[in-house]
C-alpha cells in the first residue's frame, strides 16, 4: 500500500503542523460520523426495513419513484407527465441526495487531512471500495457526489467505481428483500451480476489517472494555544467550501438526469413491456433499466410488481440486474469526474450483463 500526503510549509514548524492537523482530522471524522449516523439511523435503514416488512405488500407511487408529491395521471399532458414525474423524483430523492452532497463534502475534508490511502494492486483498490460502499445504503444516484468527492481527496479510480457500484447492488437489507421475494434462481442471479461486475472493475478502470490531491482542510499557520477554536472555525469552512462546491458540481447535473429519466418512463412505460420474449425486447429493457435513475430498492419493487403481473421472467430479471446498478446521472458524474471512457464503459458492462441475464434466462426457461 502507498501512501502520500501533503507536506507543510517550508516557514511552518514540524512540531506544532502535527498536533494542528490531527485537530483538524478529529473534527473532521466527528463531522462525518456525525452525518452518516443520522442519516443511517433516522431514515435509510428504517425505511429499507419498511420496505422489507411490507414483503409482497410493496407498492410504488410513481415511474421512478415510491413517492409522489405530484399527480400523474394517463389524462395529463406528455410534458405535464414528464415534469411531474421529474418533481416526484426529486422529491422521493431529496433525503438521499442531501446525505450524498453533504458526506460527500465530509469525507473530502477529512481525507485532505490524511495521507492518501492507495494500494499498488487494482484488486486490493477495488476491495477497498466495496467495503466502503456496501453499508452506505446510497442508491446509485445519491452516492455519486459521495464517489466524486473520494476521486477529488485522492481515491484510486478503482476504490471510487467500486464504492459506487456496491452501495446500491450488495446493501444487505436490499438483497434480504430479494431472496425473501423471488425464487432463489433469480435471487442468486441478482447477487452473483454485481460481484461479476466488480471483478471487471480493473478492466472497466484500466489505467485512468487519479485526480490531483487537494488538501483543503490543512493549515499550518494556527499557533498552538489556540488550536482547537482555530482547528474547528478552519475545518468548519473547509467544509462549507467543499459542499458548496460539490452541490455546483452535482445539482445541476440531477436535475438532468432527473428530467432525462422522467422523459424515458413516461415515453417508455413498464406497460409496454412486449409479451413476447425476444433478443431485441431484452436489450431494449436492459438499455432501459441501466439509463432510468429511481431510488433504492425500487428496482427490486418494480420487478417483483411486474412478475406478479405476468411479464416474462426474462424481461423481469434483465430488470433486476440493471435497474438499481447504475443510470444516467452517475455516468454524468463519472464523465466529468473521472473520463468519458470510464463511464461508457461502466454503463455498457452494467448493460450486457443484465442482457446475458436475460438471454441466460430464457434459454433455460425453454430447455426447461
Amino acid at each position: 500500500m502507498s501512501t502520500s500526503v501533503a507536506s507543510p510549509s517550508i516557514s511552518s514548524p514540524i512540531s506544532t503542523f502535527r498536533p494542528r492537523l490531527w485537530v483538524q482530522t478529529s473534527i473532521a471524522a466527528f463531522i462525518s460520523l456525525t452525518i452518516a449516523l443520522y442519516f443511517w439511523i433516522d431514515s435509510r435503514y428504517p425505511a429499507l426495513l419498511k420496505k422489507l416488512h411490507s414483503g409482497k405488500g410493496i407498492q410504488t407511487k410513481g415511474a421512478l419513484s415510491f413517492d409522489a408529491l405530484m399527480p400523474v395521471t394517463p389524462a395529463m399532458s406528455l410534458m405535464t407527465r414528464i415534469g411531474h414525474t421529474t418533481v416526484n423524483w426529486m422529491w422521493t430523492n431529496r433525503i438521499g441526495m442531501t446525505f450524498g452532497i453533504c458526506f460527500g463534502a465530509a469525507m473530502l475534508t477529512l481525507l485532505s487531512t490524511l495521507p492518501r490511502i492507495r494500494f499498488k494492486s487494482a484488486a486490493g483498490n477495488t476491495l477497498l471500495g466495496i467495503a466502503g460502499g456496501v453499508p452506505l445504503g446510497v442508491c446509485a444516484n445519491c452516492v455519486a457526489p459521495i464517489g466524486r468527492s473520494l476521486l477529488v481527496a485522492g481515491a484510486s479510480p478503482n476504490t471510487v467505481v467500486a464504492a459506487m457500484i456496491s452501495s446500491p447492488t450488495l446493501n444487505v437489507v436490499v438483497l434480504a428483500m430479494v431472496f425473501a421475494l423471488f425464487p432463489l434462481p433469480i435471487a442468486l442471479v441478482r447477487v452473483a451480476l454485481p460481484l461479476l461486475l466488480l471483478a471487471l472493475v480493473p478492466v472497466i478502470v484500466r489505467t485512468t489517472a487519479p485526480a490531483p490531491w487537494i488538501s483543503h482542510a490543512v493549515n499550518t499557520s494556527l499557533v498552538d494555544k489556540n488550536g482547537w477554536w482555530q482547528a474547528l472555525g478552519f475545518t468548519l469552512k473547509s467544509y462549507l467550501k467543499n459542499f458548496a462546491g460539490l452541490t455546483v458540481a452535482t445539482v445541476p447535473l440531477m436535475v438532468v438526469a432527473a428530467f432525462l429519466g422522467a422523459l424515458i418512463a413516461e415515453v417508455l412505460p413498464v406497460n409496454h413491456i412486449p409479451t413476447t420474449v425476444s433478443l431485441v425486447g431484452i436489450a431494449a429493457v436492459a438499455l432501459a433499466g441501466t439509463f432510468l435513475p429511481v431510488p433504492m430498492a425500487f428496482d427490486v419493487a418494480i420487478a417483483f410488481l411486474l412478475m406478479t403481473r405476468g411479464v416474462p421472467t426474462a424481461y423481469v430479471v434483465t430488470l433486476l440486474c440493471t435497474l438499481g446498478a447504475f443510470s444516467i446521472y452517475p455516468m454524468l458524474i463519472l464523465g466529468r469526474t473521472i473520463s468519458w471512457r470510464t463511464a461508457t464503459a461502466l454503463f455498457g458492462s452494467v448493460m450486457l450483463l443484465g442482457i446475458a441475464a436475460g438471454v441466460g434466462t430464457a434459454l433455460i426457461q425453454h430447455a426447461l
